[in-house]
């Protein structure tokens, strides 16, 4: 059988043809090539308002450099924030935000973008597994809870007539309760494992650093029963006095600790 040998050369020429033919067939086609910016704000938007958050995303970002220096490319990049947020990119859209201020000190959407980078910290959204399991913010990890606080401090201090501000100052409220019960929660399972130094500690820090927040009330209670395990009764009848004093109805000296209700699939 008759069989055609290739030179070097002609074998070189037709592997760079076919890799050169797949090159081509693989690379993409720019839609917005010869869109106006409105149109691909337009777009962008619509693909936001119908939830498809990860294609609006590239489509801010396209805007941003074609209407560079202009206002629409500001909302163009604090909309991506809001966009990389909901699609889940939460440490994008932060990096968004902040990039933001650097470029815009003066925007008159600052306000705006202390907001959302304050709400996208606060994160109380638990998951899938959160109906399950009933933890709560003051269960979990407090650093993005308190870089939140931050933010939103920040807005309620320079723009104290921003529409977001009434929020903002809700969200502050629950998130110093929630810091404070955090410590709380730390100090009641020092105290359920029988390390009652530790958990006096914890609940004097939560003392110390908030005022007027309900979970003081089982802090000074969790004191009360530490010192008692201890045997340390003048501490602990100083800190039932206190106790009392402030809190003279309180339910943790008639019913004890509150019972935290269990799953619904635990069964046993």
């Amino acid at each position: 059988m008759f069989r055609a040998k290739l030179s070097v050369p002609a074998w070189i020429a037709l592997s760079a043809a076919a890799l050169l033919a797949a090159g081509c067939s693989s690379t993409s086609v720019d839609k917005t090539a010869n869109w106006s910016p409105n149109r691909i704000y337009s777009e962008a938007k619509d693909e936001s308002g119908s939830g498809a958050y990860d294609k609006a995303v590239p489509l801010y970002e396209k805007l941003e450099g074609r209407a560079a220096g202009t206002p629409l490319a500001q909302q163009a990049q604090l909309e991506k924030a809001y966009a990389q947020y909901k699609s889940g990119e939460k440490a994008a859209a932060i990096s968004t935000i902040d990039r933001f201020m650097k470029l815009h000190p003066a925007s008159p959407a600052l306000d705006y973008a202390l907001y959302l980078k304050g709400v996208i910290n606060f994160n109380d959204d638990l998951g899938m597994f959160a109906f399950m399991t009933r933890q709560d913010l003051s269960e979990r990890d407090q650093k993005a809870a308190k870089e939140s606080f931050e933010s939103f401090k920040d807005l309620v201090t320079r723009f104290p007539d921003s529409r977001y501000t009434p929020d903002a100052r809700q969200r502050m409220n629950y998130i110093v309760n929630s810091l404070a019960q955090y410590e709380v929660h730390v100090a009641r399972y020092y105290y359920s494992r029988g390390a009652y130094l530790a958990a006096i500690n914890r609940s004097q820090i939560a003392l110390s650093d908030y005022r007027e927040v309900p979970a003081l009330e089982e802090a000074l209670y969790i004191m009360v029963k530490s010192y008692d395990a201890l045997g340390m009764k003048d501490l602990r009848d100083d800190a039932q006095r206190v106790l009392t004093t402030n809190y003279p109805k309180s339910a943790y000296l008639a019913n004890g600790f509150k019972g935290k209700d269990d799953p619904w699939w635990k069964v046993w």
